[in-house]
């Protein structure tokens, strides 16, 4: 099943994707269901829910149109792996790490599918970072690597855009404020339930300005979205709606020689298969 976010002319919707690719209005159907993803997501049974009104619905309707918005608007929590695959290690010359590297975004990072990535003024080397995204479904802290998949809810496509001048070029390399400019993480198009996605076999890869530049696989993953999980919820507890960036493959622009940073004007498309296709245009501040 996928889910989307939909900016409608009643404010914004979950709405189901039927197979044509229309968009079916979810709460017109079931008036029960909650009008946001992190609340269908922390009712009882809200997926199941979400999937009874969209099988009804799938055919006739009722259809609604408007604007995709992020999956999850404004996650709790925003984690990211660092150093996450194997050959992008490899490309940086970076160790294989012992046990996930974890930081985090601020939520106002989050935009969606269209919505343009911002270059701050104060920054001149800001690079691109194909993702997948888990979404978490189910509150947990203490998580079992064996029970790890019951929390997610699903997955998505993601850009972990990064200042690199920031990150790494400042005074004791300043990750925090690299990572989480305004606008810096977009998600989407669709939140993809977790029954139909493989996250550890599938393609990975991102475009700019029509090129590929990013294309590996998620076999390359060198802690697995369970082990995530785990290693995460033994201090911190998931909330239904929480994002986790799972990790970039090889191909950024900053390994690049020359490197290749973004610019204004520029077209940034994460294809994950099974996932979607994220399109986010570059624009100066």
């Amino acid at each position: 099943m996928k889910l989307a976010t939909l900016l409608t002319d009643r404010g914004p919707r979950v709405v189901g994707v039927a197979l044509d690719g229309r968009y079916v209005d979810l709460c017109e159907v079931d008036p029960k269901l909650p009008t946001t993803m992190r609340e269908i997501l922390t009712v009882p049974e809200g997926l199941a829910a979400a999937a009874h009104a969209l099988a009804a619905a799938m055919v006739k309707g009722p259809f609604v149109t408007g604007k995709l918005l992020a999956p999850v608007g404004n996650p709790d929590k925003v984690f990211c792996i660092g150093l996450n695959y194997r050959d992008h290690a490899i490309e940086t010359n970076s160790p294989i790490p012992s046990e996930p590297v974890v930081f985090s975004k601020f939520s106002q990072t989050v935009i969606g599918p269209e919505e343009a990535v911002i270059l701050p003024k104060v920054s001149h080397e800001v690079d691109y970072e194909a993702e997948l995204v888990v979404i978490i479904g189910k509150r947990g802290k203490n998580i079992s690597k064996a029970n790890a998949f019951s929390h997610v809810a699903g997955y998505t496509a993601g850009n972990d855009v990064s200042a690199r001048d920031w990150q790494k070029g400042r005074p004791g390399g300043q990750w925090l404020l690299g990572k989480t400019p305004d606008t810096f993480a977009p998600t989407g198009p669709y939140l993809v339930t977790s029954d139909e996605v493989d996250p550890h076999n599938i393609r990975i890869g991102l475009r700019l300005n029509g090129e590929t530049v990013q294309n590996s696989s998620t076999k390359e993953l060198i802690f697995g979205v369970d082990e995530v999980i785990a290693h995460i919820s033994q201090l911190i507890t998931l909330q239904p709606g929480d994002l986790i960036f799972t990790g970039t493959p090889p191909g950024v622009g900053v390994a690049r020689k020359p490197p290749l940073f973004l610019k204004a004007g520029d077209r940034m498309e994460v294809d994950i298969e099974s996932v979607g296709v994220l399109v986010n245009p570059v624009v100066a501040e």
